[in-house]
C-alpha cells in the first residue's frame, strides 16, 4: 500500500507541476497580447486603407523601367504592406507579370515581409523606439541592395510587359479598361471605401496571420518560462557568432513579421542581444524553405541566390550595427521592452485583446481544420452531394482562408494588391 500511495502522490505532484507550467505559458502569452493588441488593430486599420486607396495600376507602372529607380520604389512600396513571406509571393508574381523587372520584384519580396504597418506598430508596443526605426530601415536598405545587385549582376533580360491589372480594388466592380480614373472615382463613396478597407483588414489581412500570431505568442510564453537567461546570454549575447546562429535559425523558419515580434521580445528579456533579435526579425519573415522554392520559379536560380546572399549579408551587418548603437547610447534593450504599452490604458488593452481573439476565432479554427484534414473530407462530402463544381468551390474557399497564403484564392487577392 505504501509504495502505491507514494506513486500516486508522485503522479499528483507531476500533474500539478504540468498544470502550473501550462498556466505560466498562457499567462505570459496573455500579457504580450494585452501589450500589443491596440497597436495591432491600428496597423490593421492602416493596411485596410492602403488596400482601397493604393491603385494597382499606378503601382505596376512605376516598377518596370530603370535599374535603380524601380528598385527604390519597390522597396519603399513594400515597407507598409502587411504581407507575410508566403502571402507576398502571389503579389510579387502579379507585379512581375505586370512588367516589374527582377530587381524591383526582389526588392518588393524582401521589404514587404520584413516590415509592414502592423509589424511596425507591434514593434513599438513590445520592443522600443530604436528597434521600431531599425527594422524598416534595415528592410529598405537590404531590399534596395538586393534589387540593384540583381539588376546589375543578372542576365539583363526583361520579360515583355503585360497589360496591368486595372480592376477596382474595392469590389472589382469594373475591369478598368473602359473606365477612366475620374469616372471610376465616382463608383464608390468615401464611406464605402472605408468599409471595404476595414473588411479587408479584419478578414483577409488578419485571417492570413492570425494563426501564426497566436503560435508566436505561445512560443514567446514558452521561451519566457522554459529558457534560462544564462544560456541565452552565453550563446546569443552579441557578436558575429550570435548573428550567424540566429541567421541559421531564421532562414528556414516560416514566421510572419507580426508573429516574430513577441518571440523577439521574449528573447531579449532572456538576454539575447538586440542585434541578434533584429537578425531574427529580418531573416525569419523574409525567407523560408517554401518561399525559396517558389522564388526559383518567379525569379530563377541566379536571382534567388542573390536574394538569399543579400539578406544574409545585410541582416548580419545591421545586427552588429544595432548592438553598437545600443552600446554607444548606454541603453538596455531588456529595460525598454514593452514600455510603449504603458501609454495605453488597461481597459483599452483588454478591449483590443478581446477584439483580436474574436477576429481570430474563425481563421484559427479553419487553419486547425485544414491541418487535421477536415477541410478535405468536407469537400469530398460536398462532391457527393452537390457535384464536383460545388466541391471545388468549397475546397478553394477553405484553402484561401488558411494562413499559408499560397492558394489560388490568396494569389488572386495578392495579385490585386
Amino acid at each position: 500500500m505504501i509504495p502505491a500511495l507514494r506513486g500516486r502522490r508522485l503522479w499528483e505532484r507531476k500533474g500539478l507541476f504540468f498544470m502550473d507550467f501550462i498556466f505560466s505559458v498562457f499567462r505570459e502569452a496573455w500579457h504580450l497580447l494585452l501589450e500589443s493588441s491596440v497597436y495591432i488593430l491600428f496597423g490593421l486599420l492602416i493596411s485596410g486603407l492602403l488596400r482601397v486607396f493604393l491603385s494597382p495600376h499606378s503601382v505596376a507602372t512605376h516598377l518596370g523601367q530603370g535599374r535603380f529607380r524601380s528598385v527604390f520604389k519597390a522597396a519603399l512600396l513594400g515597407i507598409p504592406l502587411p504581407l507575410c513571406s508566403c502571402g507576398v509571393l502571389p503579389a510579387a508574381a502579379g507585379l512581375r507579370k505586370q512588367g516589374a523587372n527582377k530587381g524591383a520584384t526582389a526588392a518588393f519580396l524582401i521589404s514587404t515581409p520584413e516590415s509592414g504597418v502592423d509589424s511596425i506598430a507591434i514593434t513599438w508596443a513590445l520592443l522600443d523606439p530604436i528597434m521600431t526605426v531599425a527594422r524598416p530601415v534595415a528592410a529598405f536598405i537590404t531590399a534596395t541592395a538586393a534589387g540593384i545587385a540583381e539588376n546589375l549582376l543578372g542576365t539583363g533580360q526583361n520579360d515583355p510587359a503585360i497589360e496591368p491589372d486595372l480592376r477596382c480594388p474595392v469590389d472589382n466592380c469594373c475591369e478598368g479598361y473602359d473606365c477612366p480614373p475620374e469616372e471610376h472615382a465616382q463608383h464608390h463613396t468615401f464611406s464605402e471605401k472605408i468599409g471595404a478597407g476595414l473588411k479587408f483588414a479584419m478578414t483577409d489581412v488578419w485571417g492570413d496571420i492570425a494563426s501564426w500570431f497566436i503560435v508566436g505568442l505561445l512560443l514567446a510564453g514558452l521561451i519566457t518560462v522554459l529558457v534560462p537567461e544564462e544560456m541565452m546570454g552565453r550563446f546569443l549575447g552579441g557578436g558575429l557568432p550570435s548573428m550567424l546562429l540566429m541567421l541559421a535559425v531564421g532562414i528556414p523558419l516560416y514566421i510572419c513579421a507580426t508573429a516574430s515580434t513577441p518571440i523577439a521580445a521574449a528573447l531579449i528579456l532572456k538576454g539575447v542581444s538586440p542585434g541578434a533579435a533584429l537578425v531574427f526579425l529580418l531573416a525569419g519573415p523574409a525567407t523560408n524553405v517554401t518561399s525559396l522554392t517558389v522564388l526559383l520559379g518567379i525569379l530563377g536560380k541566379r536571382a534567388t541566390a542573390i536574394y538569399l546572399a543579400m539578406i544574409a549579408l545585410f541582416t548580419v551587418l545591421f545586427g552588429l550595427a544595432v548592438d553598437q548603437v545600443y552600446g554607444s547610447m548606454g541603453v538596455s534593450a531588456r529595460a525598454m521592452v514593452g514600455q510603449a504599452a504603458e501609454w495605453v490604458p488597461d481597459w483599452a488593452q483588454w478591449v483590443g485583446a478581446m477584439t483580436l481573439l474574436f477576429l481570430s476565432a474563425k481563421p484559427v479554427s479553419r487553419s486547425i481544420r485544414a491541418r487535421l484534414g477536415l477541410a478535405g473530407s468536407h469537400a469530398k462530402r460536398n462532391e457527393g452531394e452537390t457535384g464536383p463544381s460545388e466541391a471545388t468551390k468549397a475546397e478553394s474557399s477553405a484553402c484561401a482562408d488558411t494562413s499559408c497564403g499560397c492558394s489560388s484564392g490568396a494569389a488572386d487577392r495578392g495579385s490585386s494588391r
